[in-house]
């Protein structure tokens, strides 16, 4: 029993570390709350037309969605508890 909790206390920092890397590597954001978990892509920090910001700069009035990188990014969510208002 000792053995495997040793094994177990000896793997989550190494697992921590992997998925850090993982998520920054592949540009990855990980959110969490008490109703759910998302994993949604960041802005491409390759971009032609806002390098990474999501916006074009020379934009006065620049909006968030203004780049096609930004809005176009993949999300996933895993929803955790139940919200407090039903979804209809």
């Amino acid at each position: 029993m000792r053995t495997r909790t040793a094994l177990l206390l000896a793997a989550v920092p190494v697992t921590a570390a992997a998925a850090a890397t993982a998520l920054r590597v592949g540009h990855w954001e990980l959110r969490a709350d008490r109703h759910h978990i998302t994993l949604a892509a960041t802005p491409k920090p390759n971009c032609p037309h806002c390098q990474g910001s999501g916006f074009e700069p020379s934009d006065p009035y620049h909006d968030p969605d203004a780049c096609g990188c930004w809005w176009n990014r993949q999300t996933l969510r895993i929803r955790l508890l139940p919200m407090t208002r039903p979804p209809f």
